[in-house]
């Protein structure tokens, strides 16, 4: 692994009011797993863009293979085999996985009609040959969001990519499709000598699949080091500059009133088929009820129908004493519910509003922020967005930025702090530190828990299992829409719990 793939020399990138890259010097070598960590805008993202292409480099000097990069655009770097992968997937939905992998260089008959079996034939070749198995003829938009991943990996090494970046490539996988690709990683750079980036907050990732890790803190790469040098805590406090306890929340017990019931419910997905399937359950205040599934399982439409984003079939949903059945969000958020959603983008906040407008959502009416209904009281506005902006330690250029402009991380900051705010008395929470630094999942973890101690009932998803037996007191399993088990977090393990999730009731796994 002598060979350098990239090299970085003095690499500045500075946007209006912000230094975002600050004189980087880095070299990664051909046929190495390189792990680039440190928190949200820290500038991991823009030096791995500026090797894309997207961004040119305000200072600094890029080579690839030892060749100077004269001209920054995607289209160069993908013709010097350089590959991204973005934590947004960038698929066309209705398209086929094959239709998708071939976009700009389809396979023509007679050198003008688009050749869909010629498609569907070379993705197979990049299937057996890379391991990365996927139907060619599916629709995109009909499949688990893992497989979209392998599509979008495809897309980058039928381009002829030798130099691969992953950005956050785990933030939306479920445990088993993690594996699956730290798999396929190893294969393509043991058996095709590629150089892998992965850009992660998930610190025993790094542990587990790479082979050096830099570490990047306010700009500035603060160190390079052997992944077999380190371990998570030392890694942790590289990246945010201070020890990192991450362990030993401190939980009250004190359990009151019921405050989230479920009976029987029956929930479709969007094409039309049961996806909740006579679940029942129940939450108490100062409580956090947890839901372990692999991803797919009914726990996102669950969560929709309990906060009346989706139709219920039948059954019924109590939340503080009365049923919802029918009601929609903005009244069911009426009666005491704040919501954490699982896709930030699409339902969490307006990309194209500022960070100001975002934190005050749901609380525009009231009195305190507008005179006599009419007029905002942006005094008061600016004033409240601001507290709220420093309290949940939001980092990027101020309340005024648009949300869409912001890191993930920050973004899901400022959705938690806009949603826990409210402070309501039921809290529906999905993926909560999806994408977000170890800093920050150390703030968000802290919050959860003052919540649930000063008596909230919260209903927890999370495709982590470590978050989900770090936070809950009781855990249910889902598996095809169905409860499979029910537990109390300290008397399971999460090998245990692993029974469960993948379809077992407790009288099967009792008897294995």
């Amino acid at each position: 692994m002598g060979e350098i793939a990239v090299q970085f020399k003095h690499i500045s990138m500075e946007f209006p009011g912000v230094l975002a890259n600050d004189d980087i010097t880095l070299d990664i070598r051909k046929g190495e797993v390189f792990a680039l960590v440190g928190e949200n805008g820290a500038g991991k993202s823009t030096l791995m863009n500026i090797l894309y292409g997207i961004n040119t480099p305000t200072n600094g000097e890029v080579f690839i293979r030892g060749k100077k990069v004269e001209h920054f655009d995607p289209g160069v770097a993908i013709s010097l085999g350089v590959g991204m992968v973005h934590q947004h997937f960038m698929l066309v939905p209705s398209f086929t996985v094959a239709q998708n992998i071939v976009l700009s260089r389809e396979p023509k008959k007679m050198g003008v009609f688009f050749d869909n079996k010629g498609a569907e034939k070379e993705t197979e070749k990049l299937v057996k040959t890379y391991g990365l198995t996927v139907e060619p003829s599916a629709v995109v938009q009909e499949i688990s969001v893992g497989l979209q991943q392998r599509v979008e990996i495809l897309k980058t090494l039928y381009r002829g990519a030798d130099i691969l970046i992953l950005d956050e490539p785990t933030a939306v996988l479920t445990p088993q499709e993690t594996d699956e690709l730290f798999a396929v990683i190893r294969k393509i750079v043991r058996e095709h000598g590629m150089t892998v980036i992965i850009i992660t907050h998930k610190l025993y990732e790094v542990m587990q699949i790479s082979d050096r890790v830099g570490v990047m803190r306010k700009g500035k790469l603060v160190g390079v080091e052997n992944t077999s040098d380190m371990d998570e805590r030392k890694l942790a406090s590289l990246m945010v500059g201070r020890p990192v306890l991450y362990e030993n929340l401190d939980k009250e017990d004190d359990i009151g009133d019921e405050q989230i019931r479920v009976d029987d419910l029956v929930v479709g997905d969007n094409r039309g088929l049961v996806a909740v399937d006579g679940v029942s359950l129940s939450v108490r205040s100062g409580e956090i009820l947890g839901i372990a599934a692999v991803e797919g399982n009914g726990q996102s439409e669950l969560l929709e129908a309990i906060t009346g984003m989706r139709k219920i079939e039948s059954g019924s949903v109590t939340i503080r004493g009365r049923q919802i059945n029918g009601m929609d969000p903005g009244a069911i958020r009426g009666i005491g519910l704040a919501h954490i959603p699982e896709d930030r983008i699409s339902t969490g906040v307006c990309a194209d509003a500022s960070v100001s407008d975002n934190l005050l959502m749901g609380k525009e009416r009231n009195p305190e922020f507008n005179t006599l209904g009419i007029a905002q009281n942006n005094a008061a506005i600016r004033k409240y967005a601001s507290e709220i902006y420093e309290k949940f330690d939001i980092r990027g250029a101020g309340i005024d930025v648009n949300v869409g402009s912001m890191s993930g991380g920050n973004m899901q900051k400022v959705v938690v702090a806009r949603e826990f705010s409210f402070d309501a008395p039921v809290l529906i929470i999905s993926q909560p530190t999806r994408g977000v630094d170890v800093g920050a999942i150390e703030f968000i973890h802290e919050q959860i828990i003052q919540q649930r101690n000063e008596g909230a009932a919260i209903l927890l998803s999370s495709a982590d299992l470590d978050e989900v037996f770090r936070l809950s007191d009781r855990i249910i399993t889902l598996y095809e829409g169905k409860v499979t088990g029910e537990f109390k977090a300290s008397e399971i393990t999460k090998e245990e719990i692993g029974y469960f999730m993948t379809g077992k009731r407790e009288t099967e796994a009792a008897h294995e």
